[in-house]
């Protein structure tokens, strides 16, 4: 409730500034439209946006759920074959650091104008933030932990199942809160290379006929998408480590020091 209050009067001191600059600088409308004359286009012309943000929002919440099940597998994977790790993380590191500007015409040529194309963008700007979050959970495991999991006679998949996994979903928990955001980014991203519908598509349509009230007003619903799509990764990923605390040391440690004692 606290972080609420203190993003909406965050939101509040930002219109309000920006409604006393157009007030005093008063510039002309098509460069930087007063927040009244947003909320006024958003009001009515709430049946198209809306549309236009539902195609957003599938997109978005479908590459969420690929990218993040791809990048926890891989996360995985490098893990459980470090000679396949080796060879394939130079190559996911090189594919993170091309613009995403740049790959999304090739999506759009080989994926075509509809859904598919948006969702593997979105895909790929959250794959690795939650591959590289996972994977680096798992390999910080305690060794004392592992040492402890050797003298149960415990094998390699149950190690990893009931040891590494556990310990390393808070990392994977983290990799998702910071993908989230990101998810709408390549959607609109996709929608703007080329689609022919979405609110990216909505922004460049407005930006090219200086309709900037309309373009302010797709950016709001966006970041009001993206505010809501993090509340709810808040929400329920916590859920995949109910016995990790947001503060305080894992529960493993202590279960180790009572069954030596």
């Amino acid at each position: 409730m606290r972080a609420l209050r203190a993003t909406l009067f965050g939101l509040l001191a930002v219109l309000l500034i920006w409604a006393g600059f157009v007030a005093l600088a008063a510039p002309p409308p098509y460069m930087l439209p007063s927040p009244a004359r947003v909320a006024t286009t958003l009001w009515a012309r709430s049946g198209f946006l809306l549309a236009q943000g539902w195609l957003t929002l599938v997109e978005t919440i479908l590459g969420l759920v690929f990218g993040a099940c791809a990048g926890a597998l891989a996360g995985l994977g490098t893990v459980l074959w470090p000679r396949l790790g080796r060879v394939a993380w130079p190559l996911l590191l090189v594919l993170q650091a091309m613009p995403v500007f740049a790959l999304a015409p090739l999506l759009v040529l080989w994926f075509g104008f509809g859904l598919v194309s948006k969702v593997v963008m979105a895909a790929l700007v959250i794959f690795f933030p939650v591959a590289s979050a996972f994977a680096d959970g798992l390999r910080r495991t305690e060794p004392e932990l592992l040492d402890a999991a050797a003298l149960t006679s415990a094998t390699h998949w149950q190690t990893l199942r009931f040891v590494r996994i556990p310990l390393a979903l808070p990392a994977l928990v983290t990799g998702l809160r910071v993908a989230a955001p990101l998810a709408p980014l390549g959607a609109v991203i996709g929608e703007w290379v080329g689609a022919s519908g979405g609110l990216g598509f909505v922004m460049i349509q407005a930006n090219a006929r200086m309709q900037t009230d309309l373009m302010f007003a797709a950016l709001a619903l966006l970041a009001a998408m993206t505010l809501a799509l993090r509340a709810l990764v808040d929400e329920f990923a916590p859920r995949l480590a109910p016995w990790a605390a947001e503060s305080g040391p894992s529960p493993f440690p202590s279960l180790l020091r009572r069954k030596s004692s």
